[in-house]
């Protein structure tokens, strides 16, 4: 018959949603309030109810469909669902799995979302630090004033992290792209795109840095505000990176810097926003987990990994100040392992949603969806 299209179920697929931390999807029984009551859907094909459907029949096209990108998971939909089916919960892990799809090589971003490998991706960057720092002659801990330089060479800082900044672009570049020709190829909910692309990629960047759409959330409508903090804490942080780069290589003025240079307060400003950001989020997160989910190990991995990095590079800072040098360098050490898994595990961690989410928005909002 015209019009026919043949389904076919991947069980395999269902499963692992389920174990992901979308175990309640056999809950939902389609009726609906979750689409009615979320802020964030378009009038047009709207979500969350299709993607609960496409999740429970093992619908594996349910991962190129650029509206569980759009999903804030601000948790309205997991209140008011009357099976208990938390559908915010679900398209977590259906962006989750999507993010595995678009990643290369896929098994490390399984391997991200999977705790049995945490102690891997943990003792990975510590070894290989700590062989450069063989590798150098710079094990020891330096006598003499508390100078991380010393102790970590800059040129040995960059020759290790520039390249995975690049990689991490690279990989992510090469995800999004298959994604956004997915998402823009034949499927069932194909929209046309048109418009001005450079306009409306600036028009939906100023959105999701000041979190116009986040903030249409009710429910944890605190989250939009922590994550504002967390945003604004990496802008400082980004700049203070770039500032201090070209101090050392252009200026050729070196670190550690007064507290009371530009450079310094500003990264202070950072360090705090990122800490005072990640806190909040921890304390709503643990106070709304009765009513919108607790969430996944996958969204906890990069949570713990953003507080370490903000923590270990506060305590090198704090232990320096002060001249504890059995404990400056060895934090500074932490601080440099927390730093490569933030980037270099980038594209397969929750960090990449901020990618992901603006090609979706970007298509929405060039599509006439409201966006």
């Amino acid at each position: 018959m015209a019009g026919e299209k043949i389904i076919k179920p991947d069980l395999q697929f269902v499963k692992r949603v389920m174990a992901a931390g979308g175990d309640t999807v056999k809950k939902c029984y389609q009726c609906d309030t979750c689409s009615v009551v979320c802020n964030l859907t378009p009038d047009e094909k709207p979500f969350p109810r299709k993607e609960m459907l496409q999740a429970q029949w093992g619908l594996t096209e349910v991962l190129q469909d650029p509206d569980i990108w759009l999903c804030h998971q601000c948790s309205d939909c997991t209140v008011y669902c009357p099976r208990g089916a938390k559908p915010g919960e679900v398209l977590g892990v259906l962006r989750q799995m999507c993010i595995e799809k678009y990643a290369t090589p896929p098994v490390l971003a399984k391997s991200v979302g999977d705790p049995r490998f945490l102690p891997l991706l943990i003792a990975f960057p510590m070894l290989l630090l700590f062989l450069a720092l063989k590798a150098t002659g710079h094990w020891n801990i330096p006598e003499g004033p508390i100078v991380f330089s010393h102790f970590f060479p800059t040129l040995l800082v960059d020759f290790i992290f520039v390249p995975i900044f690049f990689f991490a672009v690279a990989v992510l570049a090469k995800g999004v792209m298959a994604f956004w020709q997915d998402i823009n190829a034949t499927n069932p909910w194909k929209v046309k795109v048109e418009g001005n692309l450079v306009g409306n990629l600036v028009t939906t960047l100023k959105d999701i840095l000041m979190h116009n759409r986040f903030r249409e959330c009710e429910v944890t409508y605190n989250r939009s505000t922590n994550h504002l903090f967390l945003v604004f804490g990496f802008v400082f942080l980004l700049i203070v990176t770039t500032w201090g780069f070209l101090n050392e290589w252009v200026l050729h003025h070196e670190s550690p810097y007064p507290i009371y240079e530009p450079i310094k307060l500003l990264a202070i400003a950072g360090t705090a926003s990122l800490l005072y950001g990640i806190y909040n989020i921890l304390k709503e997160r643990q106070a709304n987990a009765e009513k919108a989910g607790y969430g996944s190990y996958f969204d906890w991995f990069l949570i713990y990994v953003i507080f370490t990095v903000g923590a270990t590079g506060l305590g090198a800072w704090l232990f320096r100040l002060v001249g504890i040098r059995i404990l400056a360098y060895p934090t500074y050490f932490l601080h440099l392992t927390a730093i490569f898994m933030l980037f270099f595990y980038a594209p397969y961690t929750k960090l990449a949603h901020i990618v992901y989410r603006t090609v979706a928005m970007l298509q929405a909002r060039m599509s006439g969806r409201g966006f």
